[in-house]
């Protein structure tokens, strides 16, 4: 395993960031950690980019620890933050070529894994502009290229699609997939977007910085029984005892709504309709998606 965290917590004085955390990547996967704002993500990454060290626990990138090992674990991780570290006022090339000092590149070698990132990741033609003048897509593109300018075995992405338009986002996705295929670069990412979530290998859902569950994205989704059938009634209550008594289902009333898990729900939608005429105001079937995953195993929204 090419990161590892074992019982990792931290605190902000009385404030407790992460609990208890344990899990463990093999080298070449797409790593997802998923949780609402607020649930421990950047934290985590905080601690695995050596940022801060853990209140208690463990935690280890490439084999070396990285409290003990710091300097051994930057060598080979690559990041990017929610918040760039471009400099607004050099150029592209410029910025690339100051990252790369930092990590003892110099000379034609340097310029030769600038220019193989620039050709990657769609950056040909722009190393002269100012960075202030990109657009959001290619400022992360350039964020990008500076954490993988000194190869990192492990690349990681705290909410890597911030700010991003949908056709930047589905550049980036591309763009992560191929390093993972012809590279074997491990990404490690935090997201709160599930369609992202659902593009990972495998999955860590995060609340209130405890492990929920994890596994990968169809196989958590399997989990949820059948269909997601959602009611809305003008009733404020008794029908989820109606359905449960008459259906032998577990109704849930989430933010005013009724959600029950079914199979075969567009059956069930029938049937209820017919059974209580006039109570239903509308009703929604669905599959289950991440979201019903993080509701079912925690009994809160993903918000």
């Amino acid at each position: 395993m090419i990161v590892v965290v074992e019982d990792l917590s931290y605190s902000y004085d009385s404030r407790v960031a992460i609990q208890d955390l344990s899990f463990a990547v093999p080298k070449g996967q797409i790593y997802g950690i998923l949780g609402p704002n607020g649930g421990g993500k950047s934290t985590l990454f905080r601690i695995l980019s050596t940022m801060m060290h853990p209140t208690s626990g463990c935690a280890s990138v490439a084999g070396f620890d990285v409290r003990t090992h710091p300097a051994e674990v930057r060598r080979r991780t690559g990041v990017v933050f929610q918040s760039q570290s471009l400099d607004r006022k050099l150029t592209v090339a410029e910025n690339l070529h100051s990252q790369g000092h930092l990590f003892g590149l110099h000379g034609r070698a340097l310029q030769v894994r600038i220019e193989d990132l620039v050709q990657r990741l769609g950056l040909y033609g722009r190393t002269s502009d100012l960075v202030g003048k990109l657009s959001g897509g290619l400022r992360q593109r350039v964020e990008i290229a500076k954490a993988l300018l000194h190869e990192p075995s492990v690349l990681l992405m705290d909410e890597p699609s911030t700010g991003l338009d949908p056709g930047a986002r589905r550049d980036l996705w591309n763009y992560i997939e191929r390093l993972r295929q012809e590279q074997d670069v491990t990404v490690l990412l935090t997201t709160h977007i599930l369609e992202e979530a659902d593009r990972c290998d495998r999955l860590l859902l995060l609340h209130h910085g405890r492990k929920v569950i994890e596994g990968a994205p169809a196989e958590l989704k399997s989990r949820v029984g059948g269909d997601i059938v959602v009611l809305e009634t003008a009733a404020e209550n008794g029908l989820e005892n109606s359905l449960a008594a008459r259906f032998g289902v577990q109704p849930h009333r989430v933010d005013g709504r009724i959600r029950v898990e079914i199979a075969n729900g567009h059956r069930f939608i029938a049937e209820v309709v017919e059974a209580f005429p006039g109570a239903i105001e509308s009703i929604a079937l669905h599959r289950p998606t991440l979201e019903d995953v993080f509701l079912s195993e925690t009994g809160a929204l993903f918000e």
